[in-house]
């Protein structure tokens, strides 16, 4: 049986998932989760995740929870992307300071009606993502991978989010070598942005 990813396109987490799988070669298909109508906090979810979150995988009947836990699944089950320690090191980077603030960023300024979103919240974490961007950005002067030679999960784990176009602090002009990694990426064989590669976006609940 195929695997089964459930993840909605607007997520970066279940990005990083589907975008490590496809690249890998990893045999997938996406099963839409409704979040912004609250599927994710429904008992029927919740049985499959107790977390409450995308992404999950359903593999051969093994149930599989957060995205970088499942990119360590497709890395072994392929042999693909194996991670070394400096591979390690950036995804739990990405962890506490990328993603998990870019995309509580990105939600709160694009997702949260007008009148209900926190500005202090916003200003606070503003600053705390516009350093992590410039750690990364300075990370990658002069490199075209974030750890070796070539594509890893760590690159796959932290530009998730910065394919999206909703704004959060992200711009090519202010993080060039940002941009640059990103255009590598993207040339990759197999690459699509996540609202071509899972269902759900913006766009559908317009």
């Amino acid at each position: 049986m195929v695997a089964q990813l459930y993840c909605f396109g607007e997520s970066g987490n279940a990005y990083k998932a589907a975008l490590t799988m496809t690249l890998a070669g990893f045999e997938w298909s996406p099963v839409y989760v409704d979040f912004f109508n609250g599927e994710t906090r429904t008992p029927e979810f919740r049985a499959i995740n107790p977390m409450g979150e995308c992404p999950v995988l359903v593999d051969q009947g093994q149930t599989l929870t957060q995205s970088g836990m499942i990119q360590l699944h497709v890395a072994e089950a392929t042999g693909k992307f194996t991670p070394t320690p400096e591979v390690m090191r950036w995804l739990f980077w990405d962890n506490h300071k990328g993603s998990s603030q870019f995309g509580a960023l990105r939600f709160m300024m694009n997702f949260l009606p007008e009148d209900k979103r926190p500005q202090e919240a916003i200003g606070w974490l503003s600053g705390r993502v516009q350093a992590a961007l410039t750690t990364l950005n300075d990370h990658l002067a002069g490199r075209d991978w974030i750890a070796g030679d070539g594509p890893s999960l760590a690159d796959f784990a932290c530009c998730a989010y910065l394919y999206y176009p909703e704004p959060f602090g992200y711009s090519a002009t202010t993080f060039p070598n940002i941009a640059a990694w990103l255009d590598q990426i993207s040339a990759i064989p197999g690459w699509k942005h996540p609202y071509d590669m899972m269902p759900g976006s913006p766009a559908d609940r317009a």
